[in-house]
């Protein structure tokens, strides 16, 4: 989802000399390929063969991992989140190549510690995909402080990222999409009930973040800005469950229909109730552009794609 918007978000502004790197899932994923312009793909097992002889290559954006906060095979999380980032790290490392990648704000956990990207040592995730980030997270702070690193790298602790292009998340995708799917099809968004009794139902708050202003970051650290380090790439500002899925009905012309459902046992104990991006590192290091609010980016989302018979970005 994210890296096929920073292509997008690199064809807006003239470039076309891309390798595509990906491992295709979804029967219908090569629809974010064909509205790209890009000069060649190699599925993820040929990226490593496809190095030692690669013609000049200005960076390596890394955003491919299993992403799925529900997953419980450790060995999978470590080839995918760990030793597959490492090697492409080491090569950037030793060929003097910029490296960018994407981290979570999962790593955050429950949000008790905070959520300044200054400081990540005591960072304690909720689940073994947050952790497999926050491993890699760290793991880099010590191959910095080894004087092993690329000339310019970031990590970005994505927090909620919904927009064009997630539909084979299936699950993992956004509460945009699935509330959008929902209304269409039953006339009513199905939201989790709070389990906490000082939480109101749909009152969790998520620092949810349009998928282009991810990309727009993205591409700014391309053009040679910033500084190297890790940072947080949301809004700054937590909002409800409850106003993302009346935004999305409100988007769509009809007045917001919600029922409250059970929380799933596999959520219990490891749901973040409150996210919110500390954003003043990244403004700090130079990025000034807006962000889109929620009812911004919603709107955009659901009624220039979602609503389009060319849902596709």
């Amino acid at each position: 989802m994210i890296g096929s918007m920073i292509a997008w978000q690199l064809n807006q502004q003239g470039r076309d000399d891309l390798i595509i790197v990906d491992r295709q899932h979804h029967a219908d994923q090569w629809q974010n390929l064909c509205h790209r312009r890009y000069a060649d793909y190699l599925d993820k097992t040929e990226l490593p063969a496809w190095l030692p002889s690669a013609p000049k290559i200005d960076a390596i954006v890394h955003m491919g991992a299993i992403s799925a906060t529900t997953e419980r095979d450790w060995n999978r999380l470590l080839e995918d989140n760990i030793r597959y980032s490492q090697h492409l790290w080491n090569w950037c490392a030793k060929h003097k190549i910029p490296f960018y990648y994407a981290s979570s704000a999962a790593t955050y956990g429950d949000g008790e510690q905070g959520y300044n990207d200054a400081n990540i040592d005591h960072l304690r995730p909720l689940n073994a995909y947050g952790y497999s980030k926050h491993f890699f997270d760290q793991w880099v702070h010590r191959q910095v402080k080894a004087s092993i690193a690329p000339p310019a790298w970031a990590g970005f602790k994505f927090f909620n990222v919904y927009g064009p292009n997630e539909y084979h998340k299936e699950r993992m995708a956004s509460v945009a999409l699935h509330s959008f799917n929902q209304f269409r099809e039953t006339g009513t968004v199905k939201l989790f009930k709070s389990d906490r009794s000082n939480v109101a139902d749909g009152m969790q708050l998520r620092d949810f973040v349009y998928v282009k202003d991810a990309a727009a970051v993205v591409a700014w650290f391309l053009e040679g800005h910033g500084t190297s380090g890790i940072y947080n790439i949301g809004t700054g500002q937590a909002r409800a469950f409850k106003d993302l899925a009346s935004a999305v009905m409100i988007s769509a012309g009809h007045a917001p229909n919600i029922t409250w459902i059970e929380m799933p046992d596999d959520l219990k104990g490891k749901y973040q109730y409150y996210t919110q991006a500390d954003m003043s590192k990244l403004r700090t290091t130079g990025y000034a552009q807006p962000f889109h609010t929620l009812e911004e980016g919603v709107r955009d989302y659901v009624q220039n794609y979602l609503m389009q018979t060319d849902a596709y970005c």
